[in-house]
């Protein structure tokens, strides 16, 4: 029966690691002849690993995620050690991804202290697999770099290829997210608290459409994030992936509903740039509580299946349907895939989306589809009139 033993992954600058547990840090003296680095074990390497990148709260609990993995599968299945690891190993891992045996598996996500706890929900997608190659393969490439290991034969391992979307199609269309502002805009409270959650839910519902923040920038971003410098200009500021800040500009129907918002809450319609307070209250109380991501996620996936029964009642399933399935993730496809569509330029949405590459923006953009439909179908009904 595999052990799935708790491995301390917790970040650790060089001079920070802590005596080995005697459980799990076997004892691998490094192999260079002058290393950088003080670590004696895998662990301990994997720990200075995480703490030398300078990562998000959660890109560290991925990167624990998945080297945790990796270690247990080391131990458990390879029976070896960083050192010991040949190019066939990692190859082996990477299939060993695509179907972990039944007992590394649980669709229950127990903590990582039960006993009950198994590191896979089930195989891997290709991204997935290709996400989790990325971590070890950072982790063996930092290994050498730092003298703890002699060579890194990860450098010989292919990246797991994943297809690549021509084009993104979760997203929605102007009317229904018309559809969906309006449903919330004629919620009826019952009582304060309902007064609040409409006008926050409908100010959440706007401000991802108009400017395509992601969930977590909007939820942890301050009231003072909204803000302008003059000439009738309002921004939001967002930490994005990588601790990288972006300005994102705000339109006047989002300002408004920003206005209405605080409001309900008892609070100015105005607020200076140095507010900490969150941006994104609870609504059960008039106390300061920030939302959480995963109540937020469930209040905008509520408003889209209040608008769903609307848009079926109104005969409108093509609506309905793409309602039932959209997350608050969708209206950062449709606030880029609908600006694109309009012509705005790719590099102008890259700075506002926070891509890396241009060409991911440019799978939002459906116009030449769009045109070479028409086209096409076009020219099949002038033949028959013909």
């Amino acid at each position: 029966m595999t052990k799935f033993i708790p491995i301390d992954l917790a970040p650790r600058l060089a001079g920070q690691l802590e005596a080995p547990s005697g459980r799990l840090d076997v004892k691998m003296f490094r192999v260079a002849d002058d290393p950088i680095t003080e670590a004696q074990t895998d662990a301990e390497i994997a720990r200075e690993f995480i703490g030398n990148g300078e990562l998000s709260p959660k890109s560290i609990a991925n990167s624990q995620k998945e080297l945790f993995r990796f270690l247990t599968w080391c131990r458990e299945e390879a029976k070896k050690t960083l050192s010991q690891l040949n190019v066939a190993d990692l190859n082996a891992y990477k299939e060993f991804l695509r179907d972990p045996p039944p007992d590394w598996v649980s669709t229950t996500k127990w903590p990582r202290s039960d006993p009950r706890y198994r590191p896979f929900t089930g195989p891997l997608s290709d991204p997935s697999r290709r996400q989790a190659m990325i971590a070890v393969k950072g982790l063996l490439a930092f290994a050498e770099q730092t003298g703890y290991l002699r060579r890194n034969p990860a450098a010989l391992v292919r990246n797991v290829r994943t297809p690549i979307a021509s084009r993104v199609t979760r997203y929605l269309t102007p009317d229904a997210i018309a559809l969906a502002v309006d449903t919330v805009a004629r919620r009826v409270p019952d009582s304060p608290a309902g007064l609040r959650r409409r006008e926050r839910d409908r100010f959440m519902l706007i401000a991802f459409a108009h400017t395509g923040a992601r969930l977590n920038e909007l939820v942890s971003a301050n009231m003072g994030a909204i803000y302008s410098e003059g000439n009738d200009r309002w921004w939001l500021d967002v930490m994005g992936k990588g601790n990288k800040p972006r300005r994102l500009p705000v339109p006047a129907d989002m300002l408004e509903a920003f206005r209405r918002y605080r409001e309900a809450f008892g609070l100015p319609g105005h607020t200076a740039r140095a507010d900490r307070m969150p941006l994104v209250l609870s609504s059960r109380s008039r106390a300061v509580t920030r939302l959480t991501d995963e109540a937020a996620s469930e209040a905008i996936k509520g408003v889209f299946a209040e608008a769903a029964q609307a848009a079926a009642g109104a005969g409108q399933e093509d609506i309905a349907a793409s309602l039932r399935h959209a997350s608050a993730h969708w209206l950062r496809h449709s606030m880029l895939t609908n600006h694109a569509n309009n012509g705005v330029q790719l590099k102008t949405l890259q700075d506002t989306a926070g891509h890396a590459n241009i060409a991911t923006t440019a799978g939002y953009l459906h116009k030449t589809d769009n045109e070479r439909h028409d086209e096409i179908i076009g020219s099949v009904v002038n033949k028959k009139e013909k």
